[in-house]
């Protein structure tokens, strides 16, 4: 079990964009990662609504259970180290109220009945990090619902003097600055579009 505050500034890529930063920063196809994300909520959206995200992250052979929640700078990250079983037992429709831990403490505080929260979907994401100074420099290509989207993530310790690096690398590399959702949010949007889209003209 761990806790961490996490600063980050995030900016979604054109693929052409994408592949410049790879050649700037000297990142090769076999600096990428996979990892999957595998997103939870309840049926109403109660994580959603607090401005929090639970999620469990495959990343080679480990399993992470994460829950996010705002703090004025930043996010609170919770992390709690699950089995292989107990992750297949909760994509599976399994009950968190069954995994003890800090998440179910931190979610009962919160207001939230753990046997509500309930899988909602999976994005892979083929990750490559690279320091930059003090901070971290990640692309992400991600996969969620039949789309994909590239984005430069900027995680910093000092949140003024890393927003201006993180800005000077949009600069110099002529990218827009566009404002930009986190994945679980992207996720939900499309997940959302793609609900309405049998009901719209055309």
């Amino acid at each position: 079990m761990s806790k961490e505050i996490e600063i980050e500034y995030k900016n979604l890529l054109t693929n052409n964009e994408f592949e410049l930063l790879k050649n700037r920063f000297t990142i090769s196809q076999e600096d990428f990662i996979s990892q999957e994300n595998h997103y939870f909520d309840t049926l109403t959206f109660s994580l959603k609504a607090h401005q929090s995200a639970l999620r469990i992250r495959k990343k080679q052979d480990k399993y992470i259970l994460t829950l996010k929640q705002p703090l004025k700078q930043g996010l609170l990250e919770t992390h709690q180290s699950i089995t292989k079983e107990q992750a297949a037992f909760l994509l599976n429709g399994g009950s968190l109220q069954q995994i003890d831990g800090e998440i179910q403490d931190a979610l009962i505080h919160m207001g939230i009945d753990p046997a509500a929260i309930k899988y909602l979907g999976c994005l892979k994401t083929d990750r490559a990090e690279v320091k930059d100074g003090e901070n971290l420099l990640v692309l992400d290509h991600s996969f969620y619902l039949n789309h994909e989207d590239y984005e430069l993530e900027y995680e910093v310790k000092e949140p003024i003097q890393g927003k201006q690096r993180f800005l000077e690398i949009l600069k110099q590399n002529d990218i827009p600055i566009r404002p930009t959702k986190n994945k679980i949010l992207r996720f939900f949007q499309t997940k959302l579009e793609m609900r309405e889209r049998p009901f719209s003209d055309g």
